[in-house]
């Protein structure tokens, strides 16, 4: 039996038998981190205490599984064990880190971190699940806890930037969603709520029926077709939406400092690019443009 110096819920010993439930499957949840080991290995007695020891101080935000291998060869064959301690973490059923020897504890709590969610991560996961439930003050309150724990956290600055538009706080929520950099993968997000945030802005007071008034009147009034998209847009209307800011762009491109296109193009994000709607008008927009 591996010998622990801790007991924790967090500690599990797994066999050939049990890796795969224990440690592939339970790492889609959780990351695990496996520790190959054997009794007569003095490197494995120095290593142990040190995972243990985190184990129990991350206190579930990873599980550590000890295996032994002169009992259990199958999984340290499989997985390239030539030296113990070897020492494998796993997440989402894969092979994701790995380290051999016995590392000083520094050199492990970095591996270990590595792994696991930062504080920032879970405040931002936290706050995601009461904005969803519709708590916008909390939610607001544990995104701002999020970003003081990582300032460029910008999944949490969408978050926060996502709330203040819907309490109403539209400046703040421009201003916050603009500050994620072009760069970032989260400014495909930003984007689309500033896009969004702008069809509010544009259509603010207006109805469908009088601008569909408007346009009966006077088919080559841009400012009533772009406030009719921006309409369809906060209606989730989105091809209503995309042939009406097409309409703007073929009769005059630059209203709006060429807002129809970048409206479009915001549209695109939200809906999703591998979609036929994105594709079909992607071209429809090339064939305005070009």
């Amino acid at each position: 039996m591996a010998v622990t110096t801790t007991t924790s819920a967090n500690i599990i010993e797994v066999t050939d038998q049990t890796f795969a439930a224990d440690v592939l499957e339970k790492s889609k949840t959780v990351p695990v981190v496996v520790d190959f080991w054997a009794a007569w290995c003095g490197p494995c007695r120095m290593l142990g205490p040190i995972l243990e020891d985190l184990a129990v101080e991350f206190d579930g935000a990873f599980i550590l599984a000890k295996i032994d291998v002169d009992r259990n060869q199958q999984y340290a064959r499989q997985f390239g064990v030539q030296g113990i301690p070897a020492v494998k973490a796993f997440k989402d059923g894969r092979l994701a880190n790995e380290f051999t020897g016995a590392l000083p504890e520094p050199q492990v709590r970095r591996f270990i971190e590595g792994l696991v969610p930062s504080e920032a991560e879970i405040l931002t996961q936290k706050a995601f699940e009461l904005e969803v439930n519709n708590k916008f003050a909390i939610a607001e309150e544990t995104y701002r806890a999020a970003l003081a724990k990582k300032s460029d956290h910008y999944a949490a600055r969408v978050g926060l930037g996502r709330v203040l538009l819907i309490q109403g706080e539209i400046d703040q929520g421009i201003e916050l969603l603009e500050s994620v950099p072009e760069n970032a993968p989260e400014r495909i997000a930003a984007n689309a709520l500033l896009a969004g945030a702008q069809f509010q802005s544009y259509a603010t007071g207006q109805t469908v029926d009088e601008l569909k008034a408007k346009l009966a009147a006077d088919p080559n009034d841009v400012a009533s077709h772009y406030a009719l998209a921006s309409l369809y847009a906060t209606q989730q209307q989105y091809v209503l939406a995309l042939d009406e800011f097409l309409e703007v762009v073929r009769r005059d491109r630059q209203f709006e400092d060429d807002g129809a296109r970048k409206a479009m193009l915001a549209l695109f994000s939200l809906i999703g690019e591998g979609t036929d709607i994105t594709k079909s008008y992607r071209q429809k927009l090339a064939n305005a443009l070009f």
